[in-house]
């Protein structure tokens, strides 16, 4: 009888999955007439070759419905939608002879009217066919379009006597087809020689100087992108040769052969014409040949109100500059000139209009500039007219967030800023801001903490120069196209949470410089930061994890008389008695040092341990150093999918106070540490190398890849990394299935509450795919792990020793639901424990791979 009603289950399953998919079906097909046919693939054939280039595939006027993990969910969603959403509502209220008078009479005739525009009536509807996608039903006029496309792409990479068909080829599922278009190329043709006519005797020199980086070249095939770009290029070229008002539209190319007749060679002669400009409504320009123009004069207009009259403007002259300006100049004459590239009697240069715009923003100053050329046709020359507007003296900013973290269930926190420009009349800028949240804690944190809130009060004095602030002269290295900034900056922050309180002040003198768009190098010469711990005798509250191993270890001593005074009683029924916090635990802990207290070897090494981690996160730290970053990114522009970005950092600190050590009579602490105002300073070597890569897989799908690796090694007068220059896992920019600071150092199993290390490694993949409308998904995966090495560590489940450390490397994977708000990305991600090192090596994949165990993290914009 079980086995029956087993095999009637089992059949019931089977017969529920066909119904599923058979409903599936049928939705999908709902509104496909019995005359039409579905389109559920495109293919290309180039000489029965299939062709899967994306821009050959973005050719095709007509796609099969969008895909997710091979459903069609947007088709779905539209078929859920009422065709005619009016009309249904309708037949229902008169479908019953009284069902309109009795909800007449219960809402009112104007509230039954308003009915049928309501969410459960049509706006439901609209809903599933604004996220949805109507059925792609087969188009011959589109097919047909398609083919015209393939055609005219293949022509113009030169095979000009290309032809093509299409085929639709019926499924065997009913009313689905796949479309076939295949392309009978013939032979393409090739360049053999390029003549050229200029109209303009200078840009034909200019041209021929140039011919070995000419983008179209003898014998190669014809490809009308390479002409394109070719064109692109002397435009270029000609606008940084002095000729200010070239037109791309002058450049045209001549194809000297008849294309349709088909030869054996397949050679063909191209004319490049280069014209006399376009009529552009100067008169004096038009039918004359393009010429080199040189500057004559530069005028600067530093207090330019846009309407207004410069006829009453003051003036003076300043290294070949005209400044004028209305009352008083407010600007160093060198600040101005400082971010204008032409030069008086040079020819004029492109490059340097655009140097000019970047520069002159950049100062934060004015608003975007207007430059002017007024040309001299009779001696080539151009006067240059640079008007600047000024921003506001004075401008606040304020901003108000929400915040939510592992820590707090809610937060708010409020900033305000005052920005000052041109301070000191060189166009620098001064930012005065201050900041403060306050947030309510979770359950556990308040019992670390004693208290319901935790707050947190700041603020920065920071001020920013439009050049290198050095002794020594920069320009020649660092160029003021390059856009140099100096940047001081001195702040302080006061918090208060459920942590061991920290108050910190640090300032920072700091030169910023970008070669180009895509390439920006950092130096802070200084970065001096003060740390202070404010309630260090919290330590054992805030880290209870810590505390509990020890509290294990004194246990056994808890019924000695001679150590009554170290313990209090406890609520805890099965542990009536504990290590008082903090005078109890602290005298435990030196009594076991001083061998007044029997251990074994291993109880020594963990209260060893645990006493050196006291150490370390209650003292002050006192951070001293230098650094450089160099960053090198890609990307386009915020639509450009398909990428890199690459960062190294350098950072060095405590050297110069080690040098020190001799010239100025330090004092030293017990551990043989140099002090400054009482506190050891830190000294450390770190380097952090960021690797982040987008491939476009197709339209509005990417694939994204980080990599990070971090290592900070402490020396000379430390031995150990500051808590706030050591690294963490886990969290929702890191590896998403373990809360932040959750995951190792190593192998080790949450040792502490808060663990962290001093050497990380991380690799993230993700795929980013659209679901439904601003709905996107993601599935990723997420590696890496902390370590310690080179430092005071002794417990080897911690410490990265060699490669075989690399097995403790933890695997979290999941997915992830984002909407996009246009400006900014909100998502939600869901991680699983894949491969958890600090299990049993045996039970180490897929243990904790559930709902329960995972990290649920939400996020502003992508995490890389």
């Amino acid at each position: 009888m079980k086995g029956f009603l087993g095999l009637m289950c089992n059949k019931a399953k089977i017969g529920l999955l066909l119904l599923m998919v058979t409903m599936i079906g049928c939705n999908t097909l709902k509104r496909v007439d019995d005359n039409e046919l579905l389109l559920t693939k495109n293919t290309v054939y180039a000489d029965e070759e299939k062709v899967k280039d994306d821009n050959i595939q973005s050719l095709i006027a007509q796609k099969p419905n969008s895909s997710l993990l091979g459903y069609r969910l947007r088709l779905n969603l539209y078929n859920l939608a009422k065709e005619n959403p009016d009309s249904s509502f309708q037949n229902w209220l008169h479908r019953k002879e009284k069902r309109e008078k009795r909800l007449n009479r219960l809402l009112s005739k104007k509230q039954v009217n308003r009915l049928k525009e309501s969410f459960v009536v049509k706006g439901a509807s609209d809903f599933f066919k604004r996220i949805g996608e109507p059925p792609a039903v087969i188009d011959t006029a589109l097919t047909q379009k398609t083919v015209d496309r393939l055609k005219a792409y293949y022509n113009s990479k030169g095979y000009f006597n290309n032809s093509g068909t299409y085929s639709i080829v019926k499924g065997k599922r009913k009313k689905r087809a796949e479309v076939d278009y295949k392309i009978s190329l013939e032979k393409p043709f090739l360049i053999d020689t390029i003549l050229k006519n200029i109209s303009s005797p200078e840009l034909d020199s200019i041209y021929d100087s140039s011919l070995n980086n000419s983008l179209v070249k003898d014998g190669e095939q014809f490809d009308l992108a390479n002409f394109n770009q070719e064109r692109e290029r002397l435009t270029t070229l000609f606008r940084n040769s002095g000729v200010y008002n070239f037109q791309e539209s002058s450049i045209n190319y001549d194809i000297l052969r008849d294309t349709s007749q088909v030869a054996n060679d397949q050679l063909m002669d191209v004319q490049l014409n280069i014209q006399k400009p376009r009529s552009t409504g100067d008169t004096s320009l038009t039918n004359s040949p393009y010429r080199i123009h040189k500057l004559k004069k530069i005028n600067i207009y530093a207090d330019y109100l846009i309407g207004g009259g410069t006829d009453s403007l003051k003036s003076i002259e300043y290294e070949n500059y005209t400044i004028y300006y209305n009352n008083r100049l407010k600007y160093k004459p060198k600040a101005l000139t400082d971010a204008i590239f032409f030069e008086k009697d040079s020819i004029y240069r492109d490059l340097d209009r655009i140097r000019t715009y970047r520069q002159i923003t950049n100062l934060n100053t004015f608003k975007y500039p207007n430059i002017e050329f007024i040309p001299d046709t009779t001696q080539a020359q151009l006067i240059t007219n640079i008007y600047l507007a000024p921003r506001p003296k004075y401008s606040l900013n304020l901003d108000l967030d929400v915040t939510h973290s592992n820590i707090q269930q809610v937060g708010t926190a409020f900033s305000g800023s005052v920005i000052t420009r041109n301070v000191f009349g060189g166009t620098e800028t001064l930012n005065i801001s201050a900041r403060g949240s306050i947030g309510l804690l979770n359950g556990r944190n308040i019992s670390i903490a004693g208290e319901t809130f935790t707050s947190e009060i700041g603020g920065d004095i920071n001020i920013t120069f439009p050049r290198i602030w050095f002794p020594l002269n920069t320009e020649k290295i660092i160029p003021y196209y390059m856009l140099p900034q100096s940047r001081f900056l001195i702040g302080t922050n006061f918090q208060k949470n459920i942590g061991l309180d920290k108050q910190s002040f640090n300032s920072i003198l700091s030169y910023n410089w970008s070669p180009s768009n895509s390439l920006k190098h950092n130096v802070e010469l200084l970065n001096v930061e003060f740390v202070r711990n404010v309630n260090p005798n919290n330590f054992y509250n805030v880290y209870q994890n810590t505390f509990s191993n020890l509290d294990n270890i004194a246990d056994e001593f808890q019924d000695d008389p001679q150590y009554a005074t170290f313990f209090r009683d406890s609520e805890n029924t099965e542990d009536p008695l504990i290590l008082g916090i903090p005078d109890g635990a602290n005298e435990f802990v030196q009594a076991v040092l001083n061998g007044e207290i029997p251990v074994t070897t291993e109880q020594l090494s963990e209260v060893n341990s645990i006493e050196e981690r006291r150490q370390r996160l209650t003292e002050n730290n006192l951070i001293f150093a230098s650094n450089y970053t160099y960053t090198k990114n890609s990307k386009i522009d915020v639509n450009d999918n398909d990428f890199y970005q690459f960062r190294l950092k350098l950072e060095s600190a405590g050297n110069l106070l080690s040098l020190l050590d001799g010239a100025i009579p330090y004092n030293k602490n017990d551990n043989d540490q140099l002090l400054v105002f009482g506190v050891p300073f830190s000294q450390y070597f770190k380097t952090e190398f960021d690797f982040v890569r987008h491939w476009e897989v197709s339209s509005s799908k990417v694939l994204a890849f980080r990599s990070f690796f971090g290592l900070a090694i402490p020396y000379g007068n430390s031995e150990s990394i500051p808590f706030v220059r050591s690294y963490f896992a886990g969290g929702s920019n890191d590896n998403r299935a373990w809360n932040p600071y959750e995951l190792g150092p190593g192998s080790t199993s949450n040792i502490n509450d808060f663990n962290e290390a001093n050497l990380k490694l991380a690799m993230n993949l993700e795929y980013r795919f659209p679901i439904a409308g601003d709905v996107k998904g993601a599935l990723f995966a997420d590696a890496g792990n902390i370590w310690n090495v080179f430092d005071n560590e002794d417990n080897p489940d911690a410490i990265f020793s060699d490669f075989s450390s690399l097995a403790d490397i933890a695997l979290g994977t999941g997915f992830g639901i984002r909407y996009d708000f246009t400006y900014f990305i909100f998502r939600l991600d869901i991680g699983f424990k894949t491969y958890n090192p600090a299990e049993e090596v045996s039970k180490r994949w897929f243990r904790q791979y559930n709902f329960k165990n995972a990290g649920f993290n939400i996020g502003i914009n992508y995490p890389f």
